[in-house]
């Protein structure tokens, strides 16, 4: 259907990637997959339009509709959600005002024989077979069956856009997309800012309603539920798997252990013949063989292994401080905001060493919850903090607190103390900071490199309870393995609130729902709280 042909993107002398192509078909689903810079958000870009490839080009059928929702965004400030939402049939309501403006000269005009009037009758003859072609469709219904789907509630349709953060604002944009039901939609971590309900909305939309789909993510459940095929961008080329993500990754270690036997075989068969070439060089009986061997070398291609994976290298929180048996306790725990109750007679108890997740949609109280327990904002009710409790804390604004004149190291190495302080290099590493990139002030980092070394920092402190407010955003999948080893590991209380189901996965044994103004505790890890959720929506429907 698309093809992207022999494409190439150099700047600053560097090359992203060379000589890539592949083709898109009706009904694939693939999965953009590689570390944090080897260039797949570029790509998307390229194949949407939206940016040139140095060399090559993209093909794809004249009527074709490709939409993109790139990770940054604008919207306008001055309309509603539903006016917004509703320019995805822009085209429609122009085709059907075009329609009606030349039916209107139809009624008016005379010149019955005239040249111009038999072309106007053409042209209404053309516009209106394309218009009636299209399916008879509610627009309005459409509109808000996929507002409602993606988490908005009826009465945010009139809201202004501005209102909303700019998740929110993402939302709105991906509706736009999924109504115009394009040929091919590209998506650039579409799950940042979404809650666990409306990411499985979202699924079932892109697995029984989108035709095909290319998508960036580091939301693992998420890959693997849409997609058939897995697409790599690693060291300037791609492979191509016809495969799911946790498929391609078995393929992929066994690439990897066939370059690394081809390559060491190569590095035995080049220190051989420089062997011989040391050995006889200058040995007249030798010359031409010396020679030969000499041109071949030259000639030789290297194998290249693939990029090293280092989450081999295990992380660990330092022992936690011993607490009390109980270090949170709420009882009848009520917070509004003005006329808006969060939630209201809110009660937990979180025992030492639980792990327990915060789940619910956006805006019903699952960070509003965090704050009262770090003191941060005044509540009705009661809520103790524990005998010796010593929380780390994660905010989902964490990165916006370092110190932006520092550098990456001078960051970590101001905390480290004890064995760490030879191994800063290493742990930098681990979270892909290498080479210069140490050196680099805080300041000129990106988002997500940012949220990695506010990561890093909380790895050093001692402390007994953490607190992570979606520590996940930004972080690739590799950087989340190690730290959910590293969380696994930890000794302490863990609260956390993600909407990455992956992440929670084998790490929150107990699970709080958010939601209608209440609290409710369920004793089940993440799978069996939603497995309860998918029947408890499943009798909604039947009601």
């Amino acid at each position: 259907m698309i093809s992207i042909n022999n494409i190439s993107v150099s700047f600053g002398g560097t090359t992203l990637f060379s000589d890539v192509s592949f083709s898109i078909n009706e009904n694939d689903k693939i999965a953009l997959m590689g570390k944090n810079g080897a260039g797949k958000s570029t790509l998307l870009k390229i194949i949407a339009g939206a940016g040139k490839p140095s060399t090559g080009n993209i093909s794809a059928p004249k009527e074709a509709v490709i939409a993109y929702l790139p990770q940054h965004l604008l919207t306008q400030d001055n309309v509603s959600v539903f006016e917004e939402t509703s320019k995805a049939f822009d085209e429609v309501y122009q085709m059907q005002a075009q329609l009606e403006e030349l039916n209107e000269q139809l009624t008016v005009r005379t010149d019955y024989e005239s040249d111009s009037y038999m072309e106007l009758i053409e042209q209404v003859s053309e516009l209106s077979e394309r218009f009636y072609s299209l399916e008879e469709t509610n627009y309005d219904a459409e509109v808000e069956k996929v507002l409602k789907g993606l988490g908005f509630e009826r009465s945010d349709f009139t809201r202004q856009t501005s209102e909303f953060s700019g998740g929110w604002r993402m939302r709105i944009e991906l509706a736009k997309i999924l109504l115009k039901k394009p040929d091919l939609i590209l998506l650039d971590e579409p799950t940042n800012h979404m809650d666990i309900e409306s990411i499985q909305w979202l699924e079932d939309f892109l697995i029984n309603s989108a035709k095909a789909v290319v998508v960036i993510s580091h939301d693992r459940a998420f890959v693997d539920n849409i997609t058939n095929r897995t697409i790599e961008v690693t060291m300037g080329r791609i492979y191509d798997y016809k495969a799911t993500y946790s498929h391609y990754l078995e393929l992929r270690k066994e690439r990897r252990q066939h370059q690394l036997k081809a390559y060491e075989e190569q590095q035995r068969f080049i220190a051989d013949n420089q062997e011989f070439i040391d050995r006889f060089r200058g040995t007249y009986s030798k010359t031409l063989q010396v020679q030969s061997r000499v041109k071949m070398l030259e000639k030789l291609e290297i194998i290249e292994v693939d990029e090293v994976d280092t989450s081999a290298l295990r992380l660990k929180f330092p022992p936690a401080p011993r607490s009390g048996k109980y270090p949170v306790m709420v009882e009848e725990l009520t917070k509004r905001y003005g006329e808006h109750t969060v939630f209201e007679k809110a009660s937990m108890v979180i025992e030492q060493g639980e792990k327990v997740a915060f789940v619910g949609k956006n805006g019903e109280g699952k960070s509003t919850m965090i704050k009262a327990i770090m003191g941060e904002i005044d509540f009705e009710g009661s809520l103790k903090v524990g005998h010796n409790v010593k929380i780390g804390y994660f905010a989902q604004n964490q990165a916006a607190l370092l110190d932006q004149e520092m550098t990456v190291f001078e960051t970590i190495d101001q905390i480290a103390v004890g064995d760490v302080r030879v191994k800063i290099k290493d742990l930098l590493g681990a979270f892909m900071f290498s080479g210069e990139d140490t050196t680099k002030k805080v300041k000129v980092l990106s988002g997500g490199e940012k949220t990695r070394l506010a990561m890093i920092k909380l790895l050093l402190e001692p402390v007994n309870v953490l607190i992570l407010d979606e520590p996940t955003n930004h972080l690739d999948m590799k950087t989340k393995d190690i730290i959910k080893d590293a969380l696994q590991d930890f000794d302490g209380t863990l609260i956390l609130v993600s909407h990455d189901r992956d992440f929670l996965d084998g790490l929150a044994k107990k699970v709080f729902e958010f939601g209608n103004k209440r609290v409710r505790e369920h004793f089940e890890d993440i799978k069996g709280f939603l497995e309860y959720k998918r029947m408890d929506n499943l009798k909604d429907i039947e009601k």
